[in-house]
């Protein structure tokens, strides 16, 4: 069994990869892809110029995607201790079960075509419950206070003018310039008025229009970032001046300058990124430290092009199981 990855750290510690357990990990992820795209996109999908990306196949994809992950997995466990992380009897127990199941479930023919062993299978099992318990305990110590001035979400609401007609056939087309002029001052009347408005939306929709709500902070794009950037200086219960866009014309009122729940939302968006940024930071932090070394040629062996697979229930964690199946 011809080593496939070997990871050195500045401890000198060596970490070892073998083939076979690298084939049967990519063999897996293999199987989840066949699964979902063979039927449609045909045989030569793993290695079709239409679907590559970046300059590369999927087949060339997902195999630095399998790589990249195993690297990773071997490196979390490495470092469960820094984040008392632990495997335990029952864990162990769980995933042998999950692994005997596995094994049970698939013909002699599908554990040969992943490369499946009780030995691999048990050690994709673990590794999975070692990844997700260490990005769990990683992204534990990322900073979870967030205060309202840095999520602030604006509330405003806003009128399109719009200068589009839609035909019977469905397709949009511009107003002619006299049409379009006519739509403006249209747009203007209605921001003279809509400061002194009670209700905007019930304003905009005396005069045949229609109010949208959105919340928004300096960096929201959509519908318009001219229209962003005019409500995003304005005070609460202030209108924008008229805003011209390709589809017409934005006028909008400002009728909160913090949204709670929207705000409130941010913070957990904001929360949630600082955990994903924390934990991919350290193994990027790790990985930099670590001398890693692939045996290309071993590595290029495997062609998923070459080889259909199909297997039933692969484990993803010991807690929960799905299906992965193929042509």
């Amino acid at each position: 069994d011809a080593v496939e990855i070997t990871m050195t750290s500045d401890d000198k510690d060596a970490i070892e990869v073998t083939m076979g357990y690298a084939n049967f990990a990519a063999r897996i992820q293999q199987a989840g892809y066949d699964s979902v795209f063979a039927s449609y996109y045909g045989d030569d999908y793993w290695t079709n110029d239409s679907y590559a990306k970046d300059g590369k196949n999927m087949q060339e994809s997902i195999k630095d995607s399998v790589l990249e992950s195993i690297e990773t997995q071997y490196l979390l466990e490495k470092h469960m201790s820094d984040y008392g992380v632990e495997i335990t009897e029952e864990d162990q127990a769980a995933i042998k079960k999950a692994a005997e199941q596995f094994m049970s479930d698939n013909s002699k023919a599908a554990l040969k075509e992943v490369g499946a062993t009780q030995e691999y299978v048990e050690r994709y099992l673990y590794l999975q419950t070692v990844e997700k318990r260490m990005k769990a305990a990683i992204s534990a110590t990322a900073d979870t206070n967030v205060s309202d001035e840095e999520a602030a979400q604006k509330k405003m609401q806003y009128v399109l003018f719009s200068t589009k007609t839609t035909g019977s056939d469905g397709k949009s087309t511009d107003m002619s310039d006299d049409e379009k002029a006519e739509v403006k001052k249209k747009a203007e009347d209605f921001q003279k008025d809509a400061a002194s408005a009670e209700d905007f939306s019930v304003f905009a929709t005396a005069v045949g229009a229609s109010a949208t709500d959105l919340t928004f902070d300096s960096d929201t794009t959509s519908p318009n970032e001219d229209l962003i950037k005019a409500a995003d200086k304005l005070k609460e219960g202030e209108v924008t001046d008229v805003i011209e866009a390709d589809n017409g014309y934005y006028v909008a009122k400002v009728v909160s300058l913090l949204d709670r729940d929207a705000t409130d939302t941010k913070k957990e968006s904001i929360v949630s990124q600082r955990k994903s940024d924390q934990y991919q930071s350290i193994c990027k932090k790790w990985k930099k430290k670590t001398d890693i070394k692939v045996h290309k040629k071993v590595w290029n062996t495997i062609s998923f092009a070459d080889q259909g697979v199909t297997v039933k229930s692969t484990t993803e964690d010991t807690d929960t199981s799905s299906d992965s199946s193929s042509k």
